[in-house]
């Protein structure tokens, strides 16, 4: 009998199939049947995975550097910095996260796996330290400080419960039927993580880790009833403990100045007016990089949790809908090497990852347009932050190795390097001739 991730990878290639209008053969006037060809073509070849997910990559990083640059010089000269202060920050961080990204991209899968256990018990002791020993900023409670190293754990623990999750429910995919193999150990794992990253207050990082482990347990066929159940238990602890009963009530009047009909635009709706102010002004092509009004200290958090405002303000809708569709096409490329990997643990990983980088960029610029409360969580890649950017590009390094072990694709990144050293040794060749 096939697992649930075959079974639901077999149903999406259908409905694709489906909907290209299928693949079958041709016939001629001479009954010969001619090959069925793929209607994407070379789009649609072993290593597409692997191309789009390293495209995208670099894409946002770059895109978020120049915007870091572009939306924080202001500030960083009304702090008596250079005006090249915070950019030469993100810059440090996108050059050590660097080698990070390629390190991850060529470890085997085998060593993820091995990988798992030790890296959630490290995420944990780290999540533990901050409630005890962590600084405060922003009225949340989720850095670490060594000397001259400051980071979020939760960061990182994001990246470990992922592979945790892919490890324990791909090893049990066949009787995850069952809902004490289904709970067990993946939901008090899960619970415990969530819980010590709301024990340093930080709901907005909460709240994308449950979407990281609503993706792991869809993918790997946790039965509806369970993660329904389990959805609808989260919601009542977090609405109710972490939102009603907390103090000062700051979380109620962030959703009360969102959906509400009137909030004070001085305070609880300052942040959120000043961002569709900054989308607005930027109409159609923009008013130019480096032309933003905003950023000149009435948009708090320019060059982090709202840079996508900055980013609709000087490149205008064109640059807004480009960010939207960089990161649906990283969404496609993981969603492909889901459907396409032969491996569980790849399967439900890559869907823990791709809900937590997708799903929280959509959060982010969800909040930027109002939809939702400010819950700040920054724009994977994008925004400014070391933690984040380094442990993003260490996840999405990740998926590149598992990309690279889809079904066709080592042998196909194989010949297309000999071939590159092949072109290389003849011109050099001819140089020598010459």
């Amino acid at each position: 009998m096939s697992s649930p991730p075959e079974l639901r990878a077999r149903e999406l290639t259908a409905l694709l199939a489906h909907g290209a209008g299928g693949t079958g053969m041709a016939t001629t006037g001479t009954s010969r049947r001619a090959p069925a060809r793929s209607w994407l073509g070379q789009w649609n070849s072993d290593v597409s995975s692997y191309y789009l997910l390293v495209g995208t990559t670099g894409l946002l990083t770059v895109i978020g550097l120049i915007m870091v640059l572009s939306s924080s010089t202001v500030t960083s000269i009304a702090a008596d910095q250079s005006p090249y202060a915070a950019f030469l920050v993100q810059a440090q961080y996108a050059l050590m996260g660097l080698p990070v990204l390629l390190v991850a991209a060529h470890l085997p899968v085998r060593w993820y796996k091995r990988l798992a256990l030790p890296g959630l018990a490290v995420a944990m002791v780290l999540l533990v330290a901050v409630i005890f020993m962590g600084e405060i900023a922003n009225g949340q409670q989720n850095w670490l400080v060594f000397g001259p190293v400051r980071f979020q754990p939760s960061e990182l623990a994001k990246l470990a419960l992922a592979i945790w999750l892919g490890t324990v429910l791909g090893r049990k995919q066949a009787l995850l039927g069952s809902w004490s193999h289904a709970i067990l150990p993946a939901v008090p794992g899960a619970v415990v993580v969530l819980g010590l990253v709301l024990g340093g207050g930080d709901l907005g990082t909460a709240l994308v880790m449950g979407l990281l482990v609503a993706g792991a347990f869809f993918v790997a066929g946790v039965p509806m009833s369970l993660m329904t159940l389990g959805g609808a238990l989260g919601a009542f602890v977090v609405g109710y403990v972490f939102i009603l009963q907390q103090d000062g009530g700051d979380r109620l009047r962030r959703i009360v100045a969102t959906y509400g009909a009137e909030c004070d635009k001085s305070s609880d709706c300052y942040q959120s007016l000043h961002g569709l102010f900054g989308l607005g002004t930027g109409g159609l092509w923009g008013v130019g990089l480096g032309a933003s009004r905003e950023k000149w200290n009435y948009l708090p958090e320019a060059h982090n949790d709202f840079i996508f405002a900055v980013i609709g303000e000087e490149l205008g809708l064109f640059g807004t809908v480009l960010v939207l569709a960089l990161f649906a096409v990283l969404g496609l490329a993981m969603s492909r090497v889901i459907r396409r990997h032969t491996d569980p643990f790849v399967k439900v990983a890559t869907a823990a990852v791709a809900c937590w980088i997708v799903g929280q960029a959509f959060v982010n610029i969800g909040v930027v347009i109002g939809v939702l409360p400010v819950i700040g969580v920054p724009l994977p890649l994008v925004s400014a932050g070391g933690s984040a950017l380094i442990t993003t590009m260490a996840a999405l390094g990740m998926v590149i190795s598992f990309a690279r072990t889809e079904p066709g694709a080592a042998k196909a990144l194989a010949a297309r390097g000999s071939v590159v050293r092949k072109s290389l040794a003849v011109l050099g060749g001819a140089v020598r001739r010459r």
